[in-house]
């Protein structure tokens, strides 16, 4: 293979076209067929390691069963990651998988990244779509992968026995050695590795049972961690191709505005800056580094034409969705009849609240780079959704799909805004790209500024619910209306939308696990909110989960019962919510007494039980509120059904940044609007918490059979209502709107 085009520091994965048809037609016969539903073909041994930066010298690997794993004549064994890397472990999980079931050593286990490829590396809970999120990847992955590492280990012993003319059921295989016991003959797999790629695939597959386990549930090295301390990993900022710009582009200050006209005199009057274009999302200033394509862009003058400009503020908007709130909605879910059981209700209570648009805010802004000629588009960044934007790249230059190859990097963090449906910051690499011609390789580069103000956010929402008792103070009914834009509205994801509900809005609350006998969920998605929203870490969840948990604390509060015994009661049918919930309240020592409050502070202590993502998470809050009504959350106890744990570690480190996102938005998140514009722009008027305001965080694994479920989102959900529980408690008073505001809360 010509490698003779990869840059001096090499970040080039191989152009891997016309090598991937050559190398399957002269190792098909090496290849599975199919097995249940596991995709396999060849995977080239060297894109990834380029990707990631290193320069890889050519090799041709000894054994490639499959399309999740490579094992050399060194010994690596190297596991292709269909999914995206962002900080969340997904990496580690993923070669755990494998690792497993072939008997590998962690030591000798390395990781690449997949190309985007949905043939071979199809999300299988989305249908055929390559991409990461929704907490998908291991759930998808989990049977797959252990298929995957139990083939190539079956091919392993296959060979062995046929080195040594042995029966393959006296051959052991543990921590990459392979064993005949009776004639003291071992081997590594490297050995055996040419040997094994001539053996047929198996026909049946034997998986471990749990009880085997040696590396699934125990406690595992990450795989990324050495090379991120070392600042050895690479990010699409690390990424320099030769002849490369960088691109900053200018934003209209108003969602829908367009380019009128610009002056860019001042702008290439600037050192450093090479040329200015115009593109469909704005201008876009290039340069020969980054801080001078900045400093072009200040110097720019842009007239905008604001014709088709969203204009309304945040305040014109919650009136909006308040005055919708008063008329029924679309239809999410029906049980027994809802109106008729708050008309004949012994008493009535009714709440509403308020959620604003929240951003990501990742710790490494939006990047992308582009390599563009007339017959191909190459593109390295942190690649999320990777079908979306092969497609509407492809679509957008009129080239097929696979003459778009995206290299999957890692990300600093994404929280849902990688994965975006419009494929917005990639297409406008691209545009910039192909605005001049794809005469040099561009890096575009969004400023904080541009993460906060150019979109995309969590959607805004209302919510008004009521409940009905009945004279011995029994949940009797129950309505929840919700009012706000659809985040599924013109996605790939489209289709999901039945019947006027997009499933994303209703996450939570149409699936409310409470035994509750008349139960109406509607919502209102209105269409002419021309802000741009996207899905946030654990999307519909992050706000009905707070209406929900808050307003069934307060219909307990108004009968006399405890919080939890209250829940307990009305989760006869979901053991698994109650598991996490009786699981939370004993570690957190539910009904005992704190610890006395110092003079001018209050104390309380709340609890929330959620699911999302098919897993359960119940959390205890312990919180301090001072006379200046300011809080301080000393501790949250987290109880977490994800079924079998693959990296306990992981899902720890999952719950406690969860328990920091979400803080961050409950104490201080809001993106607002005035006249249409984005009214913050950095940490300075959107804030994450500080590591003085983080609380103690306790997380209690439930063991389980069940196969994985999601753990980067699901820890979310539950941590807002807690503490807004454990406030009210505390004070008396209940908070209706987020973030929370010190002044609701003064003694």
């Amino acid at each position: 293979m010509d490698l003779s085009r990869t840059p001096a520091i090499s970040h080039r994965p191989m152009d891997i076209s016309t090598d991937t048809a050559r190398i399957e037609n002269q190792s098909r016969r090496h290849f599975f067929k199919g097995v249940a539903g596991l995709t396999l073909a060849i995977y080239l041994p060297h894109a990834a390691a380029a990707a990631r930066g290193r320069a890889v010298a050519p090799k041709v690997s000894a054994f490639v069963p499959n399309a999740f794993l490579r094992i050399g004549d060194d010994d690596t064994v190297t596991v292709i990651a269909k999914h995206l890397e962002m900080g969340q472990g997904t990496h580690t999980g993923l070669a755990t998988i494998v690792a497993e079931e072939l008997d590998a050593a962690w030591s000798q286990v390395r990781i690449e990244a997949a190309p985007a490829d949905a043939r071979r590396y199809n999300n299988l809970l989305w249908g055929p779509m390559q991409g990461t999120g929704g907490s998908t990847a291991m759930a998808n992955s989990w049977e797959q992968l252990r298929k995957a590492g139990a083939a190539a280990r079956a091919m392993l012993v296959a060979a062995a026995a046929r080195r040594w003319q042995v029966p393959t059921d006296e051959i052991t295989v543990n921590v990459g050695v392979i064993a005949h016991t009776p004639s003291r003959r071992k081997a590594k797999f490297g050995e055996l590795a040419a040997a094994a790629a001539r053996e047929s695939v198996p026909a049946g597959l034997r998986l471990k049972d749990p009880r085997e386990f040696r590396l699934v549930g125990k406690q595992v090295l990450r795989k990324d961690s050495a090379d991120k301390v070392r600042g050895e990993a690479t990010f699409t900022q690390d990424v320099y191709l030769p002849g490369m710009l960088t691109a900053v582009v200018a934003h209209p200050p108003r969602f829908g505005a367009k380019v009128k006209s610009f002056d860019a005199v001042r702008a290439r009057a600037v050192k450093g800056v090479v040329d200015v274009v115009a593109i469909p999302s704005g201008v876009a200033v290039l340069a020969k580094d980054t801080w001078s394509a900045k400093k072009g862009r200040d110097a720019l003058a842009v007239d905008w034409d604001e014709t088709s400009a969203f204009k309304l503020g945040s305040d014109a908007i919650s009136a909006r969705y308040r005055e919708l709130a008063q008329t029924p909605g679309s239809v999410a879910r029906k049980e027994g009849d809802a109106q008729a059981a708050l008309t004949a209700a012994a008493h009535v209570l009714r709440a509403s609240y308020d959620f604003p648009y929240l951003a990501h805010a990742a710790m490494e802004p939006l990047n992308c780079v582009v390599r563009l000629s007339p017959e191909r588009c190459e593109i390295w960044n942190g690649e999320q959704m990777h079908t979306v934007d092969q497609m509407k790249v492809a679509e957008l230059l009129g080239l097929k799909p696979e003459q778009v190859t995206l290299n999957m990097l890692y990300a600093g963090g994404s929280f849902g805004r990688r994965a975006s449906k419009d494929s917005d910051y990639v297409l406008e690499a691209v545009n910039v790209a192909r605005a001049i011609s794809g005469r040099a390789p561009v890096k575009l580069v969004w400023m904080r500024e541009d993460d906060m103000k150019a979109g995309y956010y969590r959607p805004a929402f209302h919510h008004a619910l009521e409940a009905a008792l009945d004279p011995q103070g029994r949940l009797v009914g129950w309505r929840h209306r919700l009012v706000g834009q659809s985040i599924m509205a013109g996605s790939p994801m489209a289709g999901m939308i039945k019947a006027g509900i997009d499933p994303s809005s209703v996450e939570g609350a149409s699936n409310l696990p409470y035994a509750v006998p008349n139960l109406l969920v509607e919502l209102h998605t209105p269409t002419d909110i021309g802000v741009p929203v996207l899905w946030w870490r654990s999307v519909g969840s992050t706000h009905t989960a707070y209406a929900t948990e808050t307003f069934l604390d307060e219909v307990a509060a108004s009968t006399g019962q405890d919080p939890v015994a209250y829940r307990m009661a009305l989760l006869g049918r979901h053991p698994r919510h109650a598991g996490v919930l009786r699981l939370a309240a004993d570690k957190a020592g539910w009904g005992t007494p704190l610890a006395p409050a110092a003079r001018g502070e209050r104390r309380g202590r709340g609890v929330a039980v959620h699911e999302s993502f098919r897993s359960f998470v119940a959390q205890v809050a312990e919180v301090t509120v001072h006379a200046d009504g300011s809080v301080r959350v000393d501790r949250i106890v987290c109880a977490v059904d994800c079924g079998i744990a693959i990296n306990p570690d992981t899902i720890r480190a999952q719950i406690e940044g969860s328990v920091g996102f979400a803080l961050s938005a409950m104490l201080h998140g809001a993106i607002t609007l005035k006249d249409g514009v984005v009214e913050q722009s950095n940490f300075h008027d959107y804030a994450p918490i500080r590591i003085n305001e983080m609380p103690r965080v306790e997380v209690h694994i439930v063991s389980s059979a069940e196969n994985p479920t999601g753990i980067g989102e699901p820890g979310v959900p539950p941590v807002a209502p807690a503490v807004a529980n454990a406030i009210a408690a505390a004070t008396g008073k209940r908070l209706r709107r987020l973030p929370i505001s010190p002044e609701d809360l003064k003694a």
